[in-house]
Formats: structure tokens, sequence, C-alpha cells
């Protein structure tokens, strides 16, 4: 096997092993007997268990953003929120291992190249879009960015129940997530407030 080959039989493994039993459980030792080398190998290529680990997290953040990256070609914004929703799920189901080892808390990783990360990253992008649509409906373009960070939470944690449950299908779970979406945009007022905290 050439150098190149071990490095991405040892991804692939680190991969496996940081989906199955997260970052703490995994040990170097266990990499390097599933790839049938020496720890050495495995030092030789990451420096430990914490730059394979961070190597497989970068892999899958650069995939999912391309993929709902590459998914948002619609104009209309209901499309692009259907677009979104199914970028995602098409992910989660597709590349559960990877799903799991971003969804997964790691005391290495904090804002940047987790799961968090690449939902800020895909909620600028939905910011964008819902600001435009707020300012032609005359509401608070503002506030585009919470309503953003508030639809891919929403469509996320969703989809971390869905990967447990698997039902129902993958096209009704995005269907039901932009009926709530959308239609609850689609019905905003402009100056929500609370009826609990209503002036008496």
């Amino acid at each position: 096997m050439s150098a190149a080959q071990r490095r991405e039989q040892l991804i692939a493994i680190g991969r496996e092993l940081f989906a199955e039993r997260g970052f703490d459980a995994t040990s170097i030792e266990e990499v390097a007997a599933r790839a049938k080398v020496s720890k050495p190998v495995v030092y030789e290529h990451f420096g430990g268990k914490e730059g394979l680990y961070a190597v497989v997290v970068d892999r899958e953040v650069r995939a999912l953003l391309h993929r709902i990256t590459n998914a948002l070609t619609a104009g209309h914004p209901r499309e692009l929120l259907e677009q979104a929703a199914l970028a995602l799920l098409d992910y989660i189901e597709s590349e559960t291992d990877g799903f799991r080892v971003l969804v997964r808390e790691s005391p290495l990783m904090s804002a940047t190249g987790n799961f968090s990360s690449v939902l800020n990253d895909v909620a600028h992008q939905v910011e964008h879009i819902l600001g435009a649509e707020f300012k032609s409906r005359g509401y608070d373009p503002k506030l585009a960015e919470l309503y953003s960070q508030a639809l891919v939470g929403m469509v996320a944690l969703t989809g971390r129940w869905w990967l447990e449950v698997r039902k129902p299908r993958k096209d009704t779970v995005a269907a039901h997530l932009v009926n709530l979406a959308w239609n609850g945009l689609s019905h905003l007022e402009a100056k929500p407030v609370l009826l609990t905290r209503r002036a008496r």
C-alpha cells in the first residue's frame, strides 16, 4: 500500500470508529489494529488521535457544505427551503457515519470544524435569502439572522432524530419541515408579542 493509500485507509477507519464510539472512546491502538499496522504508522500520518480526528471532521464539514451549497439552485424561497432540507437529509441518509462524527461533541472542537460551525455557515446562506424576503414584505431584515438560525436548527435537530428512527420517509420529513417553516413564515406577524407577557 502506498503512503497515500494508507492515509486514506486510516481516515476511513478513524471515521468509522469516531462515528461508533466518539472521540474519547476511540484509541490509536484500535485504529492501528483495524488497519493491521503499528501505532507509529498512525502517528507518522496524523501526529496522534487529535490529528486524525481533525482530518475526518474537516472532510465531513466540507462534504456537507458542498452538498447544501450545490442544492440551493431554485429562485423561489420555498423551493430553496425544500432543497436545503433535502440536502441535509440526503447527507444523513448516505453519509451516516460522517453525520454521527459531526454531531458528537468533542473536547477538541468548539466553534470551528464541527456541526455547529456547518449549521452557522448554512444559516448565513439562509439569512441572505430571508433578509431579501423580509425587506420585500415590510418586515425588519435585521431579524433574518434570528429566523435563519431557528430554521436551520429545526431541520438539523429533526435530522438527528430521523437518523435514529428513519420513519417516515425522507421526502415526507422534508415536506413536513417545509410545511411548518413556510406556512409559519408566510403568516408572520410584523411585531409579535408574547400573550403571557402582555401588559394587563
